[in-house]
């Protein structure tokens, strides 16, 4: 698709802020030794670090139907859904409803300025999401029509796409989608055999260094899970990982799935006590 020379996509030349500005964000390079000690050790995975800060709300877009906002460290994203809608450009009548996902980077949120259009990874995440959500919500009662999800990240600090699904649960539940279960995300990082949990999965820098890296058991997990079920539903890797540690990380990630379980849950319950009061 061409590029829409109108927009004012700012000057041709110019310096990232990061040139100025001091980091203090921790990675694995920079975080001195003695704090980078292994605070858990499963089945001989080492695991640095803890859960990140999580804030969750839902309500923030008064044009969607349901909407909610979640924070993961400094990751902000926002994610909108709407009534349905017959599925477009469709002549036969379905009896299963669709679900619609849009994936997409603020061109400010990264470090690089991203385009209006959406590039190869936004599209992949789209998909990701779109297979995710249709595990949780019952399409059967949406016959022949088509529930619109859009996701809008306005900020990546790592774990955007996790924190994307799992608002996209709350704002369906939040819109009166019929669901089965509440779904939960999460994503971590390997490296070298060790897993990274947040604040050290996915700094900046990390996704394109998976790419670059040819060696064993580094790259990225996201796993998706319906509570009550006890299912996944998504999963997602990218990067060179043993069957091994494949199996080890897996039990990671699903109890950090269970332990946001919680927080979407009492988002949800004060959304209804306040539209109660109301």
């Amino acid at each position: 698709m061409p590029v829409d020379n109108r927009r004012i996509n700012g000057p041709e030349e110019s310096f990232p802020y990061e040139l100025f500005v001091r980091s203090k964000s921790k990675t694995v390079e920079n975080v001195p030794h003695e704090e980078l000690q292994p605070s858990k050790i499963e089945d001989g995975l080492k695991t640095f670090g803890e859960q990140r800060k999580i804030f969750l709300q839902t309500g923030v877009v008064s044009q969607a139907k349901g909407s909610a906002y979640i924070e993961i460290g400094r990751t902000k994203v926002t994610v909108s859904v709407f009534d349905p809608r017959e599925i477009p450009k469709k002549n036969d009548y379905g009896l299963k409803g669709e679900i619609f996902c849009e994936f997409k980077y603020a061109p400010f949120s990264c470090t690089k300025r991203k385009l209006h259009q959406q590039n190869a990874e936004e599209k992949l995440y789209s998909s990701i999401m779109k297979k995710a959500l249709e595990s949780a919500v019952c399409l059967f009662e949406l016959s022949n029509f088509q529930v619109d999800v859009y996701a809008m990240v306005l900020e990546e600090d790592g774990s955007a796409l996790s924190g994307a699904i799992t608002a996209a649960g709350v704002a369906l539940a939040e819109a009166g989608v019929p669901m089965y279960d509440l779904i939960t995300s999460v994503t971590l990082g390997i490296k070298n055999g060790m897993l990274l949990e947040p604040p050290f999965e996915l700094s900046s820098g990390w996704k394109a260094e998976v790419d670059a890296s040819e060696s064993e058991n580094c790259g990225i997990m996201v796993i998706s899970k319906l509570h009550t079920h006890k299912q996944i539903c998504q999963f997602y890797q990218s990067g060179f990982v043993s069957k091994e540690c494949v199996k080890q990380c897996i039990k990671v990630l699903l109890r950090q799935c269970d332990s946001l379980v919680p927080v979407v849950q009492k988002c949800l319950v004060r959304r209804i006590v306040s539209n109660i009061k109301k």
